[in-house]
This record gives structure tokens, sequence and C-alpha cells, in this order.
């Protein structure tokens, strides 16, 4: 048994994480809550988080539990990998915004010998002098070490500020990354268990169905029933197995499904181990949970880092407007020969003020004011949705709690009514009709204990998603035994 900034996961903070977590209720017996290999809810449809770079190919039938799979997913799966090269990307944006304020030293030694022409440049007489073709040659050395340093630069100085919180944005998306691949590894892996359950009760119902159809035949033979419900069970037998082969198709693409989103090799043989029992779950009040996932969410954390990163890029914007002062001194030594050279050295500050720069910085400033306000949107937007998903979780819960519930009694009423018509059948009260409609019932019954399983334990992801704890709460709500 089993006990889930610009360019960054951020970007799929807003998506309804746990609208999708309950499937509608089946009535078909063949059909399944989703169809293998779509998008997976919550991380903005097709999506990095449905892949993954594979792993090398284990010898033998890998078993696999869902915190198992959800290990790999956190190591493998492509959206998690993407959110960690965005943290090294904005570490070295932000070192490049430090590098305004940072000392450059540099030397740049050389020595050269030239030769002036001058009649290219067009003196061949001065004063009615004949000068010479040319001059020279002439030797140079200078050998010096170069030092410029920022004194004061208040653009700078917000510039670094700004990317010193998208760092720390990166940081909490990569966190939220793994939120969401927990999300991703938890909707396949359940629907790979609700996809193998549906396989045994198709092979429960096709031993139903022979054994039925072995009984009318034999009755029919006997004279004791029409030809009729020798033909009605075996219309009953070919569509329960033409239910279990689609079963099998449907489980084996949902396989292939998981194994991309946790990077398994390509052809890795595995077994689910963990089976989807019924385990209650705590509900907690909706203001509880709210306070959590605000607390603890780490997309809305990133949102708030966006906020802060967008409104130091607007004082550094503004700054443009203000003068900045810098330093800048070289040592050395200098002269026609490195023998004859001689100590050499410049000193000097620069005090740049602005005048006039053409609506550049009122552009920057305008550029800045929209981004501010974009970002605050964005976290009032997500702010709204935070609130949605956890009410929605608590929702789901609920009701899929009870439609547990009464699936389990459905299913015990069904075996008894087909048990009944079998035993009336046999005794020529009734004719096959009967007990094919008892059992579709059985077969309905199943299907909705299987999908209402599947939503119930899905939904616990989810609630663990929506209050920002899914990587401790699988742990936590699917505790392995």
């Amino acid at each position: 048994m089993f006990s889930y900034g610009p360019g960054r996961t951020f970007l799929l903070a807003g998506i309804l994480l746990c609208a999708a977590a309950t499937c509608p209720a089946q009535s078909g017996t063949t059909s399944s809550p989703s169809t293998p290999g779509q998008a997976i809810p919550g991380t903005g449809g097709v999506s990095p988080f449905a892949g993954s770079v594979p792993e090398k190919l284990v010898p033998g039938v890998l078993p696999l539990s869902l915190q198992g799979a959800i290990d790999r997913g956190l190591k493998q799966n492509l959206g998690v990998l993407l959110s960690n090269a965005d943290i090294r990307s904005s570490r070295g944006q932000r070192w490049q915004q430090l590098s305004a304020l940072l000392p450059h030293v540099n030397a740049a030694p050389y020595a050269a010998a030239s030769e002036i022409n001058l009649g290219e440049l067009g003196l061949s007489s001065f004063g009615g002098v004949q000068v010479p073709p040319s001059v020279g040659p002439f030797s140079y050395f200078d050998a010096r070490v170069a030092v410029t340093q920022t004194l004061f630069d208040w653009k700078a100085i917000n510039a670094i500020r700004a990317s010193r919180q998208s760092v720390k944005s990166a940081e909490y998306s990569y966190k939220d990354a793994r939120d969401l691949v927990v999300l991703a590894v938890g909707y396949t892996y359940l629907q790979a268990i609700a996809d193998e359950a549906r396989i045994e009760t198709a092979e429960a119902q096709v031993k139903t169905a022979q054994a039925l159809y072995d009984q009318a035949s034999d009755q029919v033979n006997a004279g004791t029933s029409p030809a009729i419900d020798g033909l009605r069970a075996k219309v009953e037998l070919q569509t329960r197995q033409q239910q279990l082969i689609q079963a099998q198709n449907t489980f084996a693409i949902q396989k292939l499904t998981l194994a991309r989103v946790i990077g398994l090799s390509p052809g890795q043989e595995f077994e689910l181990t963990d089976k989807s029992p019924y385990q209650p779950f705590e509900i907690v009040t909706v203001d509880e949970a709210l306070k959590r996932a605000y607390s603890s969410r780490s997309d809305y954390q990133a949102a708030m880092t966006d906020v802060r990163a967008a409104e130091y890029s607007r004082k550094a914007a503004v700054a443009g407007y203000l003068p900045a002062l810098s330093f800048s001194a070289d040592y050395g030594a200098a002269g026609a020969h490195p023998s004859t050279a001689t100590q050499v050295f410049d000193v000097r500050g620069t005090l740049s003020i602005p005048i006039f720069q053409g609506g550049s910085v009122h552009g920057d400033v305008l550029q800045a004011n929209a981004k501010l306000a974009q970002s605050r949107e964005r976290l009032d937007n997500l702010r709204a949705q935070i609130d949605a998903d956890v009410r929605t979780a608590l929702l789901n819960l609920q009701s899929s709690a009870e439609l547990v519930n009464v699936a389990r009694s459905n299913i015990t009423l069904a075996e008894e009514t087909l048990v009944q018509s079998r035993d009336r059948f046999t005794a020529g009260v009734t004719d096959t009709v009967e007990v094919v409609q008892s059992q579709e019932a059985v077969a309905s019954a199943h299907e909705q204990y299987i999908s209402s399983l599947y939503s119930h334990n899905f939904a616990k992801i989810s609630m663990a998603r929506a209050i920002g704890v899914a990587e401790n709460g699988v742990r936590e709500y699917f505790k392995e035994k």
C-alpha cells in the first residue's frame, strides 16, 4: 500500500490546479477518467512536466511505488530540470548587474614601432621648405595596470537589488516546480492504478459472462430455454471480451505516459506496487487551509518577489536622471624602449551628470511602471486563484469520500442482484435479459467505485498542492505499509 519572473514556472501558477482533480463519474464500463497520454491537470496543459530525461535501462521488471515514482520524477522530470537551469541563469544575470559596481582591473602592455608617411598626410612642404617624405621609425613602449571603479550609481544599485529578487523568485519557482512534478506524477500513477483495476474488473466480468453463456447453452441444448437466450449470452460474453482488450490497451498506454513523466528508460518493464486503497482524509477548514497556502505556496512567494524586483527595476529606471560618480587610475612604465621606460600614472574621478538623454530614461520609466503593474496584477490574480484551488480541493475531497462510500454499497447490492437473477434463470423463472442487466449493473458499480477511489486519492494530492506542501503531503497522506 502507499501513503504529492519571466521564463520560469511562475507562469504556471495561474493554472487551475484542482479543477480537474475529480473526473466525472463514468456511465459506461469501458470508459476511463482520462485519455492516456493527455495533458496533465494543474501543469498548464501540454508542458515540460509531461516529459523527462530518461535514465538508463534497468534489467528485469522494476517494482514502482507511488513514492518511488515521485522520487524519480523529482530527479528526471523535464519541468524541474528546466526550472533548476532557470536558477543558474538568474544567478548569471545577477553577476552581470553586480559587475557594474565591482572594480575592473586589466593590464594591456604594448610595444610598437612606426614610421609615418608625411606625403600620405598631404605634407610635402612647410613654409616653402621641403619636408622629407617620411619620418621615423619611432618606437613606443607602455605597460600599465588600470583600474576603474564606480563609486556611486543609484541606477546600478537598484538594478542589483532587482536581480537579487529575481534569483529568489527563481528559487521559489524551482520549489513550485517540484510540487508540480508531484502533482503530475501522482496524476499519472493513480490513473495507471485505476486502469489496472479496470482490467481486473473486466476479467471478472468475462468470467461471469462465460459462466452465463455456458449455462444458457446447456439450457438451450436441453430445450428448457429458447435459442435467443444463448445468443443474448454470447453477445454479452463478446462485449465483455472487447472491454477487456480495451482496458488492457488503455493500461499499457498509461504506463508509457507514467514512464515519460518520471524518466524511465524507453522499453523499461515495471509493475505498480501500490493499489490505491481508501484512506480517510481529515478535512481542515477553509480558513486554516488558506492561511497555510499563502505562507507555503512557492508560486505565491515567487510572485511576491517578482513584485519587489519590479519595484527595484522602477527605481533603477528613475535613477537614470541622477548623476553617477566613478574613479579610474592606472600605473606602470612607459617610454621609447623598455630599457628607457620611466614611471607613469594617471588618476581621475568623474562625475557624470545626465542633462538630456533623448527621452530614453523616460521610456525606461514607462516600461518599468508597466512591468510593476503587471507583476502586481499577477500577484492579485494568483492570490484569488489559490483561494479557488483550496476551496475546489476541499469540495473534491468531501464529495469523493462520499462517492467512495456509496459506490461500495452499490457493488454489494449489484452483486446480490446478479446472484438472485442467475438463480431465477437457473430455475426457469426468467430469461437472460434480467441476468445481462444485472451483470451490467455489477460492471457499472465497479466502474463507479474505481472512478470515485481514483478521484479521492487525486483530490488528496491536489489538496497538498493547493496548500503548497505537495512533496511532504504525499508522504503524509499516502503512508506506505
